[in-house]
């Protein structure tokens, strides 16, 4: 127990900083009362908490079942600061409450998402993100008394930043994780040596209380800037929700000691999760949250601690820490240039991190396009006169947000590659023995389209067929009276041709026994033989299990 009590301790200050980096920038950015700001802080800092807590445990669809520290998410700063400005604090409430179901509902759905959502559209859409977000950390970096020195701001803002980007790159472990709060330290003895350190605020708060709940509501009947404003929460709340599932993949793979598959449950549980943690922040009127993926990776390795009841820990020591108001005045007192270089430097990090979501999967010619078109439009119609000239002086500043525009022509453009491919093939039948012939002519005719000769013909219909009867052989003890369906896809790509099975059987993970028979005896048995002959004819295997669902993609090779 005090193991777990002190690692969650460890947890609970590596969220700390960017939560209240993070609330502070966007509440102030909004124009909201400083008493806000105190408020925000604290519902964050109990929301994170709460969900930190639920994500350790797998309770039905919700919750992960590993450690996944969560914080206010940066993503959604520059929705918060236009939608406040331009509709009020409970129109952003409200749409928070209303988006938080749509990444529940992503949680459910999540199979289908992914077809179009793909990597390319989420990796293209947070660069986005982060470069549109970026003019808000400068304007944060002249938040200083009016009798400040013209140089200040920038002066604080390369200290702490330099001091930021020193210490992560000379040290490395325990050192790397606490490098924001050196930075910071390193940022308000610069703002001290300039005389803009205001300390007043500390000395006015008590030691333990709640703060003032403000008066912002929740809109019952919406406006028409809601439904103005809609589209672009949705957009964000989907990325925000996908996202969430490549942070999850990191975390669930630095959870374990040996390499498995992917168990996509507990990845729809993280969502779901936080949609929970949405939901709560709209009626608090903060950020959502979102799994920070780096913490708590670096929690388990440095710790090796990986056991769930340290999320349970994180939650109570940092509900603790937000009852301590003199500890959130002291966070709040930190002046302005040096939170804006701490999100200059999270922006830069979201933006590498959108790169190698990108490039994960591989760019080709229409990837490619995707990025291209989505960046380049996003990133030229942000704020730009000319969504004012189409759609008008109000509407066109709500719908010119770069990041509904980048989402948009991405997810099109990703739809339009796929209608112009146009040689995707479809057969959908039933997971028993009687549908053998039907897939083996479904095969013959997508290789006989391509011109493969017979060599790589037969390498894909054995492929589907291996799949097939893995799938067949493994549905469980099923009473018979009622197969399970089966939908195969075949999808040409160059020289290969990718085949996906998707059926609503539940089986052991095959990713993971195709592995495992690395370490098996030399001789098939007729339990592997299946197993073998698709690591054999096959160029790549995955096998996603999802909540009453799972996927295999097969990729194949051939020539004409």
């Amino acid at each position: 127990m005090w193991m777990a009590l002190l690692v969650g301790s460890q947890g609970s200050l590596l969220m700390l900083a960017p939560t209240v980096l993070n609330v502070a920038i966007a509440v102030r950015a909004s124009g909201l009362a400083e008493s806000h700001v105190a408020w925000s802080v604290f519902a964050s800092l109990v929301i994170c908490a709460g969900i930190t807590a639920l994500q350790s445990t797998q309770s039905r669809r919700f919750g992960a079942g590993h450690i996944v520290l969560s914080g206010p998410s940066a993503m959604f700063i520059a929705i918060m600061v236009l939608t406040v400005s331009e509709a009020g604090l409970a129109t952003f409430a409200s749409l928070m409450v209303v988006c938080s179901l749509i990444q529940i509902a992503i949680a459910w759905w999540l199979p289908t998402v992914r077809r179009v959502v793909t990597p390319t559209v989420l990796g293209t859409v947070v660069m986005v993100i982060a470069v549109s977000v970026m003019p808000i950390a400068f304007d944060q970096v002249g938040n200083l008394p009016a009798e400040a020195p013209s140089a200040a701001g920038a002066v604080i803002a390369g200290v702490t930043l330099l001091s930021l980007a020193m210490l992560t790159l000379r040290s490395g472990g325990r050192w790397r994780t606490v490098a924001p709060f050196i930075s910071i330290l390193a940022g308000c003895a610069a703002a001290a040596a300039f005389g803009v350190l205001d300390g007043s605020r500390i000395d006015d708060a008590g030691w333990f209380g709640v703060p003032a709940v403000p008066d912002f509501g929740v809109d019952l009947v919406p406006t028409g800037k809601f439904w103005l404003l809609l589209p672009s929460f949705a957009i964000l709340t989907v990325v925000l929700g996908l996202k969430t599932i490549s942070d999850g993949v990191v975390i669930q793979e630095g959870s374990r000691r040996k390499r498995q598959a992917i168990e996509f449950q507990r990845i729809q549980g993280m969502v779901g999760a936080n949609g929970v943690g949405m939901l709560f922040a709209g009626m608090a009127g903060t950020l959502p949250t979102v799994a920070y993926s780096s913490f708590s990776f670096s929690l388990i390795n440095l710790t090796g601690v990986a056991a769930r009841r340290v999320g349970a820990s994180v939650a109570v020591v940092t509900v603790m820490l937000a009852l301590c108001s003199k500890l959130t005045a002291v966070l709040l007192t930190i002046p302005g240039p040096v939170l804006a270089a701490e999100l200059m430097f999270a922006l830069g990090m979201l933006f590498a991190s959108g790169c190698r979501t990108v490039v994960r999967d591989g760019i080709d010619a229409r990837r490619t396009l995707v990025v291209a078109l989505g960046a380049t439009l996003g990133l030229g119609l942000h704020g730009h006169p000319l969504m004012r000239d189409i759609f008008g002086e109000e509407f066109g500043d709500l719908l010119g947000n770069g990041v509904t525009v980048a989402a948009i022509s991405a997810i099109a453009m990703t739809l339009l590659t796929e209608v112009v491919n146009g040689r995707r093939a479809r057969l959908e039948v039933k997971l028993d023995a009687t549908s053998i012939p039907a897939l083996d002519e479904f095969l013959v005719g997508v290789a006989s389209r391509l011109g493969w000769n017979e060599a790589s013909s037969y390498r894909l219909r054995s492929v589907g067929e291996e799949a097939f009867a893995t799938l067949l052989s493994r549905q469980g003890d099923d009473d018979g009276s009622q197969s399970s369906r089966l939908i195969v896809a075949a999808r040409p790509q160059a020289d290969m041709v990718e085949l996906e099975l998707v059926s609503t059987s539940r089986t052991e993970n095959i990713e993971d026994q195709v592995a495992l028979l690395t370490y098996d005896d030399a001789v098939p048995t007729v339990e592997n033989l299946s197993l073998r002959l698709l690591r054999f004819h096959s160029s790549a295997l995955r096998h996603q299990k999802f909540h009453g669902i799972e996927i295999i993609t097969v990729h194949v090779e051939g020539r004409s």
